[in-house]
Formats: structure tokens, C-alpha cells, sequence
């Protein structure tokens, strides 16, 4: 199963992901782009597998790019 998420704010779509990646690319991407908005939108559920080319890669960077996507979520809720 694949999910894509849309913005709530803007035309931003993710590519069709694994719902974790797919949740990880829309926070990230509220973050960048509408600070202090609670991320929203649609989530469109599909049949197609996963981009491929973002399901392979080293295990690390997943790790570190969730690390990274908690702590701006932390640095957005102190304000």
C-alpha cells in the first residue's frame, strides 16, 4: 500500500510512500514552509508500490532524518 499526502497550505504533494515517509516528508515540509501551522491537507491512499529509489538507501539516514524532523518539531513547539 502506498500513501501520498497533500498540503492543506499550498499545491505540495508527496511522491506516492510508505505511510511513515509519507507523514516524515508533510512534517518536514511544514515545518519549512508554514511555520506555526499545524500540518493538514489529504492523505490519498493508493495500490502502487513505494518509489523504490526512497525505500533503499542506508538505514542511518532514515534514522538521522527522523532525528532531525522530532527536533524541529520540539524547536516549533517551545515557541
Amino acid at each position: 500500500m502506498a500513501y501520498r499526502y497533500r498540503c492543506g497550505e499550498c499545491e505540495f504533494k508527496t511522491a506516492w510512500l510508505t505511510e511513515f515517509q509519507g507523514a516524515q516528508h508533510q512534517l518536514y515540509h511544514y515545518a519549512q514552509r508554514h511555520p506555526g501551522i499545524p500540518p493538514g491537507g489529504q492523505v490519498e491512499i493508493g495500490q502502487e508500490s513505494p518509489s523504490p529509489s526512497l525505500d533503499t538507501g542506508n538505514g542511518c539516514l532514515k534514522v538521522i532524518g527522523a532525528v532531525i524532523v522530532l527536533l524541529v518539531l520540539v524547536a516549533l513547539c517551545r515557541r
